[in-house]
């Protein structure tokens, strides 16, 4: 009997474009402003992204659109969260104090600079991804804006949602 092996790249999902985001402002007021901008309906998800570490779980925030017109899925979501472990002081003398460590987590940690992810799926060939990125570029409070290679992603996989 012959065997058949399946490749694991075989699955891998290409069409789909990743834009990272610099701004300084909340998920919902960048979610209202690329509505504006590039005419979408971003809403928040009932359940946000949850990642699983070692010191605990958290949740990056997470704005979704399906546009059934065009059939492309839209997905905004934060890049980094914070989880707080308190700890006891140590000694007698410090014994009652109590300190808190956060930890940070991020959905891409090679690009830990950026603050959120605009993943966009089953893109068409008519909308042009480098406009899409001018326009978000143009709302006043972001920084920066530009598309990730995702070639180039080391850690790719945790854009399966």
């Amino acid at each position: 009997m012959a065997t058949q092996k399946i490749y694991i790249h075989e699955f891998e999902e290409s069409d789909y474009e990743v834009i990272a985001i610099h701004t300084t402002l909340e998920d919902s007021r960048l979610a209202y402003h690329i509505n504006r901008q590039l005419e979408v309906l971003l809403a928040r998800s009932e359940e946000d992204l949850q990642i699983q570490v070692k010191d605990g779980l958290t949740g990056l925030s997470r704005f979704e659109f399906y546009d059934e017109a065009q059939f492309i899925t839209w997905n905004l979501v934060q890049n980094k969260s914070e989880i707080a472990n308190v700890t006891s002081g140590t000694g007698d003398l410090f014994a009652s104090l109590q300190e808190e460590i956060a930890t940070t987590v991020y959905l891409l940690p090679e690009f830990k600079k950026v603050d959120y992810l605009l993943k966009i799926e089953n893109l068409e060939d008519d909308l042009d991804v480098e406009v899409l990125v001018k326009k978000i570029s143009d709302i006043e409070w972001v920084s920066l804006a530009y598309c990730i290679d995702k070639d180039k992603l080391k850690s790719k996989h945790n854009l399966i949602f």
